[in-house]
């Protein structure tokens, strides 16, 4: 998130409010009133499909505004749930659109902002829509550098690609068991 956003938007923070692992921020069609500024901790964004489980719509950690697409609606979309012990600044929409209105570094700060999050997504939603967890998997690699996270985040990584956690942990297995193969053969071809 952009510094100017986050500097002009801590000052107009009413309240700065905690929330235990599990509890909502807020639900799906509440009335919009706040924007939640996550200081410490991470929120998932979610929503409820018909047959109960959930889509998690966007990961929110420390530096990041909840919400956003929420700024000009009646409603909220979707509920916000904690992840993990969380803070968060409670910032009242209405101040968040006045400086939509009145100031044109926030306004072009927040399109930037807004523009990034609508490619992520874009991304997220390309990904997901892969039939294998192996295509899912080259695809978010690819998106990152190459590069698969420590092995901490394995769950979290599967969780953004849609698949379960076994089916990636053993899709990784599957990877590095052929990296090894290869590797062996190499070494015995350079004999």
């Amino acid at each position: 998130m952009s510094e100017t956003i986050i500097s002009e938007l801590r000052p107009r923070a009413t309240a700065q409010k905690s929330f235990e692992k599990g509890e909502h921020l807020f639900h799906r069609d509440n009335r919009v009133l706040s924007m939640f500024l996550v200081t410490d901790g991470g929120v998932h964004l979610v929503r409820y499909q018909a047959d109960g489980n959930m889509a998690v719509l966007q990961r929110s950690g420390p530096g990041m505004l909840l919400a956003e697409a929420s700024v000009f609606s009646e409603r909220y979309h979707c509920d916000a749930v904690a992840i993990m012990t969380t803070c968060a600044l409670v910032v009242p929409i209405a101040e968040v659109r006045q400086l939509l209105n009145d100031d044109p570094a926030f306004a072009r700060a927040w399109t930037i902002h807004l523009s990034r999050e609508l490619q992520s997504a874009r991304k997220r939603a390309e990904i997901v829509a892969l039939r294998t967890v192996s295509a899912r998997l080259d695809a978010w690699v690819t998106w990152n550098d190459g590069r698969l996270p420590a092995k901490g985040d394995w769950r979290a990584l599967a969780e953004e690609i849609g698949v379960s956690p076994e089916a990636l942990y053993r899709e990784i297995s599957r990877r590095r068991s052929r990296c090894s193969r290869a590797s062996i053969r190499n070494g015995n071809d350079n004999r």
